[in-house]
Parts: structure tokens; sequence; C-alpha cells
């Protein structure tokens, strides 16, 4: 038989089922829908998944949101270019812009309480990679992500952009730092 020729018999589903081939078909179906209902198990029973919000917004209500809080609780600046390192109280909303190619400004959260982190980005779509708590949120312009977040761990956590956004995309880090009992970071 030639895969260049048509087949002699064109309703070839009408031709019974070999044992070997039945059998065959019942395992590859009886695999998918363990898979199948192991992702329903493992989204609703896995704490593995990141539960976001996210809210239609504009990149100048976003920018003002981010303002106000940098204005409210600055505590010093970092690095060449002078950014903000922000200090809010626990169960404060805090938020964190993304855009070429840096992200604005740094955090300085406590360990254990709970905050709800906002982000959006100015530009294009950015990623938001949390190492080594290993999030991963993608970041698209106009829209607001929120998540809750409840660092568990104090040190310094970097954000990498894990999305590819341009010439300088292997630049775009930014910091956020997790206090302990005693307010300093290890």
């Amino acid at each position: 038989m030639s895969a260049i020729l048509p087949p002699t018999e064109r309703l070839w589903w009408k031709h019974p089922l070999d044992r070997v081939e039945g059998t065959w078909i019942a395992i590859a179906f009886v695999w998918c829908m363990i898979m199948f209902f192991m992702m329903i198990y493992w989204h609703i029973y896995g704490k593995q998944n990141l539960s976001t919000e996210t809210y239609k917004t504009t990149t100048e209500l976003f920018a003002s949101k981010t303002q106000a809080m940098v204005d409210k609780y600055t505590v010093r600046t970092e690095t060449d270019l002078e950014t903000p390192v922000v200090a809010p109280p626990p169960g404060s909303d805090v938020y964190m812009i993304a855009r070429l190619w840096n992200f604005w400004p740094i955090l300085e959260l406590q360990n254990g309480q709970t905050y709800r982190l906002h982000l959006s980005s100015m530009d294009y779509n950015h990623g938001f990679s949390l190492q080594p708590a290993n999030i991963n949120i993608q970041i698209v312009p106009g829209y607001e992500h929120v998540v809750t977040v409840t660092p568990n761990q104090t040190g310094t956590y970097s954000v990498v952009c894990n999305e590819f956004c341009g010439i300088g995309h292997h630049t775009m880090v930014g910091r956020i730092y997790i206090k302990g009992e005693t307010g300093n970071v290890p």
C-alpha cells in the first residue's frame, strides 16, 4: 500500500478493530481520563495555583496610584537611578510598575504579614518572576493584576522580567526586601 495512492476502501473506520488496537485505544482513553481529573484535583487541592484578580485600568491611573503610595511610604532611595524603597504597613495595597527596562519601586515588606500586590505594565507585555519563590505572572498593559501575598521567609527577592520586552530585557530586574521581626533584612 502506498501513501500516495488513495486507499482501496474509503471507509476505513468501518473495518473491525484488531484486539491489540482496541486495547491500546482503551489504555490511552483511561490515561487521558486520569490526567484530566488529576488537573482538576490538583487545581483545587494542590495549593500551588496563584489566585489573582485582574481589572481594566489605564496607565495614567495606575501610575498615579503607585506614585501616591511612593510619596506616602518611601523610606530611602537605592541604586544610581535613585529608585525609592517603599515600606507600606502590613495589610496595605502595594503597587509595582513594570516598564522598559525596570520594575519600580523597590518594595520592603514584613515577614508573615499579608499584602495585596498590584502589578501593571506601562508599555509592553512584561513577565513578573519572583525568585527564589518561583511566582510567575504575565503583566499586560491596560490591566491591573492583584496578588495577595504573605511572605514567609526574610531576605532579598529578585523580580525578573521573563517575557522578552526588547533590547534591554536582560537588565530588567527589581527587588523586594522581606524584613524579619527585628525590622532588618539578613
